[in-house]
This record gives structure tokens, sequence and C-alpha cells, in this order.
């Protein structure tokens, strides 16, 4: 007999009493063997959720989740294994640069990333728009790409933290989706099951993102930092913008073919910014001092990234989708472009086919937006702003409707306040 009561745990969070170690490890265990029905874990979501865990909470409930499954071992690579991730923004295809890069210094990427739900893209959708590449790898080829290659980018295995799978689906249910204790136990037991040694967050914040509150991201970001520290994982955040699309693509196809370009030393500059901030921190984390612009620039991450894909089953060299119905927004008339809203060029991406509402449901690769302009650019009237790619008329039209107020142009050169307090959030 159990000394534990869902319902007294549920009534007690509710009226703001902690959860001891004991009871999180039970309630966790009851729940994956079903023995805690999906309404008492709701009701207990929901008390989380009004009533926060502490630090202590926090740590406790997200080693049992982590408990939960199996660990990848990395040990005995011949690189130092570093990872990075982001809580996703439109247009971030920062990972597939990012992953070959920090191989080309020397370290072992392991990216385990995820599939794109409503306005932001996942990382695999993009991958899987190349013929062939295929994002499900055993734990023993993961270990042996990172050894060969240096870099991997694939699904996280279900063994990894498996009650978070349900507990997530509960929340995206529930309305618990928003709470920041249960955001940074999600996100970093599977990131601390992964097996990484260290951890770069990319913490977006602005309408793209799903937290628009600089301050309210910091607080994640800290909440994040935290829990790394606490189970052995070097861990560092970067605060990052995400009002605006992070580069010209916003699609899955051609965000590939412009990661392409930036590897071989071109590209959006924003995107070559973010992309070598956020490898400095990596390299710093494990110890290489090398710098990543020049891996950039003569040609060694490209060839990291062609030999990952190659590993996969990819064609680094294959043509990808196009689009057969491609519609251009022309300026409504002449002046500076003031704004460029990240979330309804995301959302016009996901109406064109880009995205999906629900997890079970496929994404086209060539669907996307092509964003012509940049905040602060000088426009004529009638010059082309936003490029639409989609696959049929119904699909056009929804992505075009999606668009309007995007832009706001205005008469005078706008000033851009600089982004206040550091980017960066260390232990």
């Amino acid at each position: 007999m159990s000394d534990f009561s869902a319902v007294e745990l549920i009534t007690g969070k509710r009226d703001g009493a902690a959860l001891s170690d004991e009871a999180i490890a039970w309630v966790l265990e009851a729940y994956q063997r079903d023995d805690v029905a999906e309404e008492q874990m709701s009701a207990l979501l929901m008390a989380i959720y009004f009533r926060g865990l502490s630090p202590r909470e926090l740590t406790g409930w997200t080693d049992r989740m982590i408990a939960s499954g199996e660990r990848l071992d990395l040990r005995g690579l011949s690189r130092p294994t570093v990872d990075k991730h982001s809580t996703g923004g439109v247009g971030d295809k920062i990972s597939l640069i990012l992953a070959p890069l920090v191989a080309a210094c020397g370290a072992a990427v392991p990216q385990l990333s995820g599939r794109g739900l409503g306005h932001t893209g996942g990382t695999l959708d993009k991958l899987e728009s190349i013929p062939g590449w295929r994002a499900s790898l055993s734990n023993d080829e993961i270990r042996a790409q990172l050894e060969d290659v240096g870099a991997v980018i694939c699904a996280a295995g279900a063994g990894l933290a498996p009650v978070d799978r349900r507990l997530y689906a509960l929340r995206d249910v529930t309305g618990t989706v928003a709470s920041i204790p249960l955001i940074s136990s999600s996100i970093m037991s599977k990131k601390i099951a992964e097996g990484t040694s260290a951890l770069v967050l990319d913490v977006k914040f602005g309408s793209g993102a799903f937290i628009s509150e600089r301050d309210r991201a910091e607080e994640l970001a800290r909440t994040m930092v935290g829990l790394g520290l606490a189970h052995g994982v070097k861990t560092v955040a970067h605060l990052t913008p995400m009002a605006t699309p992070l580069g010209r693509a916003v699609g899955n196809a051609i965000e590939v073919t412009e990661s392409v370009e930036v590897l071989r030393g071109g590209g959006p500059s924003d995107v070559r910014e973010l992309t070598l901030n956020l490898a400095t921190l990596m390299l710093e984390l494990v110890g290489l001092d090398v710098d990543p612009a020049t891996k950039l620039d003569d040609g060694s991450a490209y060839e990291v990234y062609r030999r990952m894909i190659e590993a996969q089953g990819g064609d680094p060299d294959a043509t990808l989708a196009e689009a057969p119905l491609r519609h251009v927004v022309e300026a409504p008339r002449a002046g500076y472009v003031e704004r460029v809203d990240a979330l309804a060029v995301g959302v016009a991406a996901w109406r064109l086919g880009a995205g999906r509402a629900r997890k079970e449901d496929d994404v086209s690769a060539s669907a996307g937006v092509m964003v012509l302009v940049r905040e602060g650019a000088l426009v004529e009237a009638g010059q082309p702003v936003f490029e639409l790619l989609a696959e049929d008329q119904s699909h056009l039209e929804r992505g075009l409707e999606a668009l309007t107020d995007s832009l706001l142009i205005g008469d005078d050169e706008p000033r851009f306040p600089a982004s206040p307090g550091e980017n960066v959030i260390r232990g």
C-alpha cells in the first residue's frame, strides 16, 4: 500500500504545500503505469501552473522525468560533447548550420531535435526535405556518427524521458503549456538524458516566439541554466529577439537552401551572426579555442554538413522540391519598413503548408515565405516584399490572408533601440 494519495498531493499543491522528492517520484511513476488517472495528473499540472515549483521541487521533478527512461551514454568519444537547444522561432534554421560548424571546430554535437507545431518550424521537417535523409537513428548509430563525422541531427528516441511525452500531450489539452517549471523540466529532462556534457540554450522572445516578453524569457533561461548545472551539465543561455523573421527563408526546403548559403560563407547576415554567437559559446564551454568564422569561410563547416547528410542517407547534391505556385506581394506604398511581423510570417508559412496544426499532420517540403525586405529598408510602391510558395491555390490564399498587416511602412527612417541588458545568462 502506497503512503501517497493522488488527491492529497493535488490538494496539497493547490493550497501551496511543497511536494517531497518521494511524492514526486511516486506520482510520476504511478502515472506511467496508469495508477494515477489522466484527470488527476491534469489537476496536479494545473496546481503546479498556478503555484509553481521551488528549485528543490523542480530538480526532483526533472530527476524523475529523466529516470523514467534511458540515458544516452556518450562517454568515451574522442571529442568533447556540446549541444544547442532553441525554444523555437520563425525562420530559425540555425541548427542546420551550427551542428556541422561546431563539429568542424573539433567538438561532437548530438542535436536531438523535433518537428514543428504551429507557426514555428521544426528542424527535422526541414532536413526531411532532402531526398533520402532519415531522422531515426539507433543509439549505436548516433555514437558512431558523432565519432566519425562529429555532428548528428536526429529525432529524440522514444526511450528518452518517456513520461515527458505523456505530460506534454496532457499539458497541450489542459491549458498548462505556458508554465516555466513545466517547460523547463520538459526541455531539460530530454537534453540531460541525451548525455551531452555541455549545452547552450537559445531562448527566443518576441512576437514570433512562444514567449513574447523579455523578462519572462530571462526567467525561463535562468531556470533551465540552473537545472542543467544541477545535473552536471555545463549550461549557458543566449536571449535572442524574435520580433522579425530570422533570415529570408521561412519554410522547409528553402531554409535548407539558405543554410547551405551560410555554410558556404554567404547568406543573410543575421543568420550568420547568431550562428557565430552560439558557436562561440559552445566552444567556450568545452574549452576549444577556435574562431568559428574561419570554418565557415574556408568551407570546413560545409564539408562536415555534407558528410552529416550523407551519413543519414541523404543526398546533399539533390535538387530540393520546388513549389508549383508562386505569388509576389508588393509594397502598398513607398517609405521605410518599420516592422516585418515574425508571427504573421510564421502563420503564413504554416497555412501555406510548411507547418502542421497537429503532430500527425503532413507538411509540404516546398511551401513557405521568402521575406524580401528587412526592417529599416527604403522601399518603393509596388516593390516585391514577400514571395509566397505553395502546392495549391487554397493553401496560397490562406497564406496570403495571414500576411495582412504584417508589414508596416512609415515615412521616416526608423530607429531600433538596442536590446536592453546582457544577452548571455550564465550560472
